[in-house]
């Protein structure tokens, strides 16, 4: 889920009601809370004045755990279903476009198979989802670790990798036990984080640069229609498992009209960042530092991305939700591309 949204989850209707009162009072508008979303969406839950710090965690770990592996152990794999190294840019291109198809239809997928077996049917495919990513990239990284610090003692590698995939077994269904009965918000946001950081890791190392461009910008461009277009598969999806309607009776042309004129605004004290927001975030910043090995390049993106965040979030006051990946990831290849061609070019 590539999006952001306000979470009113923990707000009851009293706190509702006199904070309305309060807010019309001081401010002249009227304040409205947003639609409940299930506990168990992938989402990053935290208050507005702290949505810089889940981005600079997946920034700062999937960049050691990218380093680690492109360039202390040195594995650097040509991903993709065409090979760059062959094509070129071409080849970049083609494997955004096949990536982003992919995951076009595949949202479109889950929301057909949604309405037809309700919206239950999300935690099985998230629960098969995150399986497969906890463990293997657990398994993944770990061994990443487990070889760098017994470089010089092979058998000692050999030794622990054997139990590190039991260990790999029981953290992943750990975590999923974890996920789908704890009703902690601190215990669902660490495994949220740390499956982001693991795709945006993992895709930082193995996808070659203008393969991760091309996807990031063909994702991006998906997250707007998905997000913004009245039959887009993350709108029409929030629309089946919010409480629309609940919370006033205005029609959907009055209450945009309204929103628009400054009468109204949406309460944006608390935010749900998608997993996806943070596992491209730092596949964007994972690749910076590991096509350029160069820590400054991979700083000034992760803070273009902090600000293009930033800038959208603002504008959750007069819209229900909005992609969370166009303005961030757009801000954040810019300012990739031309701190590394001002450094590269001036500094070294």
């Amino acid at each position: 889920m590539t999006d952001l949204i306000e979470n009113s989850e923990e707000t009851n209707i009293n706190d509702e009601i006199t904070l309305n009162s309060l807010n019309k009072t001081d401010t002249d508008k009227e304040i409205i809370k947003k639609d409940f979303i299930p506990h168990f969406f992938p989402t990053y839950r935290i208050k507005r004045n702290s949505y810089a710090i889940p981005i600079i965690i997946v920034v700062i770990i999937s960049g050691i755990l990218a380093y680690l592996t492109y360039i202390e152990a040195g594995i650097q794999y040509d991903g993709g279903y065409v090979s760059e190294s062959e094509l070129g840019a071409l080849g970049g291109i083609l494997n955004g476009l096949i990536y982003t198809a992919i995951a076009l239809i595949s949202s479109f997928l889950i929301v057909f198979i949604i309405k037809k077996k309700g919206i239950g049917v999300l935690m099985y495919i998230f629960g098969f989802s995150f399986a497969l990513i906890g463990f293997f990239q657990t398994w993944f990284f770990g061994e990443i670790i487990l070889y760098l610090l017994f470089l010089n003692f092979p058998h000692l590698f050999y030794l622990f990798d054997s139990e590190l995939i039991i260990l790999a077994m029981v953290f992943t269904v750990l975590m999923l036990y974890q996920y789908f009965t704890s009703q902690s918000i601190k215990t669902k946001n660490f495994i949220v984080l740390y499956i982001g950081l693991l795709i945006g890791a993992s895709m930082g190392v193995l996808m070659p640069l203008w393969t991760t461009l091309s996807i990031l910008i063909g994702i991006s461009c998906l997250d707007i229609f998905s997000v913004l277009y009245k039959r887009g598969p993350i709108k029409q999806l929030i629309d089946i498992a919010s409480n629309s309607g609940e919370q006033n009776d205005l029609s959907e042309q009055e209450l945009k009209e309204r929103l628009d004129s400054g009468k109204y605004e949406y309460d944006t004290t608390k935010l749900e960042i998608g997993i996806g927001d943070l596992a491209f975030y730092s596949m964007l910043t994972s690749s910076a530092l590991v096509q350029t090995n160069n820590i400054i390049v991979m700083i000034l993106t992760a803070f273009a991305i902090i600000i293009g965040t930033g800038i959208t979030i603002s504008g959750l006051k007069r819209n229900r939700i909005l992609p969370g990946l166009p303005l961030s990831i757009f801000l954040g290849i810019c300012t990739m591309l031309l701190s590394w061609y001002v450094i590269s070019t001036f500094l070294i």
